[in-house]
């Protein structure tokens, strides 16, 4: 999941980077600009790429906030749907519905399921 969510992002996040290394970095983001709303895309399709073999009511969420430094507020996308759903909205262009977890565990734990 962790390289999933890495190969989301505009580039590779560094726990700490010396000065020299902060130039390469900033212009390989700015080659490739993501919004938040774009991050959470890729994470949905690389987990439905990697995980194939899930059924299609499986659960999947994928969040993204970006802690601004310039403006006075954050940035926050989250999506969440099944399996089924994502692999039919990757296929036909068609958005799938959103399901929260809570709406998903009600159905999983339903009587006569």
């Amino acid at each position: 999941l962790v390289r999933v969510v890495e190969r989301a992002m505009s580039s590779e996040t560094y726990d700490l980077l010396k000065r020299p290394d902060e130039l390469f970095v900033i212009l390989r983001a700015h080659r490739n600009p993501r919004f938040v709303e774009d991050v959470v895309r890729e994470m949905l399709a690389g987990a439905v790429a990697l995980y194939s073999d899930l059924p299609d009511d499986t659960f999947i969420l994928a969040r993204q906030v970006n802690f601004e430094s310039i403006h006075k507020h954050n940035v926050l996308a989250e999506r969440s749907a099944t399996m089924g759903d994502l692999r039919r909205e990757l296929a036909d262009g068609a958005a799938a519905r959103a399901i929260s977890l809570s709406a998903w565990l009600d159905g999983q734990l339903s009587p006569g399921r």
